[in-house]
């Protein structure tokens, strides 16, 4: 495989875009509907170690100036995935991120395909309330004409041999042999300290989430925008199955992770938990998929005369481990 292309500022000609600055800075930058997919978890103004905690009104106005940038660059086939959680305030009240931004995606026009519902097992124990174990992840088109590539995302039918048992159809498989719907319910597990994917970020995307957002929402060759990318969780997912990643991050040290974290990938050496995992079962006798290897970077043509469809994305030894 050959190196990819990481720029610090927006161009066509590069694989990856790690801005390094006020994300306004770098959405500015890019051109009118150049963006196929804008995938993001924006500060929850919870006074994180990468935020400060504002007030209510003035949070909405931050996030309603970058909403507007994400949906100029946003091309009219594109979609908008904006994952969040609650606020907590001071004394304990919540307030659902989701319902206070969702007025500001609706005066831009877009429209609501799915309220997507993450499910995590882990998270921190309340005492005066329910432990929050969900986020959402909003997921908005800009027209009625979008990219949805269902069967890349499919997941295993619970009984994939049943059959109908009577009518026109009986005998035949029921469900799609493809798979089934994945839902909009999505139990995915959070990165914590034991997770293979854990850095110094303390809100971290897990890659395989990101990456059913990337194959059902965009083709090869597309834009990906993060334009809040943290640890670069955004850019690995959207490489990997070659796309292209643009994204800014205003903390030097999670900008230098994400740097780290390509590396590993272009040389094959960086550990993601897989797609296919399922969440752990203690009671499950035949254990689970182990973490994998992927790797990121540009096919190689040998010759002028090679077509890049005969060159093998594997590693030499063929190791069933890299995607």
């Amino acid at each position: 495989m050959g190196k990819i292309v990481i720029t610090e500022t927006f161009t066509d000609q590069a694989d990856c875009v790690l801005y390094s600055g006020d994300t306004l800075d770098l959405l500015r930058s890019i051109p009118d509907q150049r963006i196929q997919l804008v995938v993001t978890s924006p500060p929850y103004n919870l006074g994180k170690p990468y935020e400060s905690r504002l007030d209510m009104d003035m949070y909405l106005e931050q996030q309603k100036a970058v909403i507007g940038e994400c949906v100029r660059v946003l091309n009219e086939h594109g979609s908008l995935c904006w994952q969040v959680g609650n606020h907590v305030k001071k004394d304990g009240e919540i307030v659902p991120l989701d319902m206070v931004l969702y007025p500001l995606f609706k005066e831009l026009g877009l429209k609501l395909r799915n309220r997507i519902v993450w499910h995590f097992g882990h998270g921190l124990h309340a005492s005066r309330r329910f432990s929050g174990r969900y986020e959402v992840i909003l997921w908005f088109t800009k027209s009625d004409e979008y990219v949805f590539n269902l069967d890349a995302v499919r997941v295993p039918q619970r009984y994939p041999s049943k059959k109908h048992f009577k009518g026109p159809k009986k005998g035949q498989l029921s469900g799609n042999p493809l798979g089934k719907n994945p839902s909009d319910v999505w139990e995915i597990p959070n990165v914590k300290a034991n997770h293979v994917e854990k850095t110094i970020h303390p809100c971290q995307f897990p890659v395989e989430l990101i990456e059913r957002l990337v194959l059902a929402l965009t083709d090869e060759g597309d834009w990906v925008l993060d334009p809040f990318m943290g640890v670069g969780s955004t850019a690995i997912a959207a490489l990997i199955h070659h796309r292209r990643a643009v994204g800014a991050e205003i903390v030097p040290e999670y900008l230098q992770v994400a740097r780290q974290r390509l590396a590993l990938a272009e040389a094959g050496q960086l550990r993601i938990r897989p797609m296919e995992r399922p969440v752990y079962d203690p009671t499950e006798k035949n254990g689970s998929l182990p973490p994998i290897f992927v790797e990121i970077g540009r096919p190689v043509q040998a010759s002028l005369l090679e077509s890049l469809a005969d060159y093998s994305t594997l590693g030499e030894n063929n190791d069933e481990n890299r995607l």
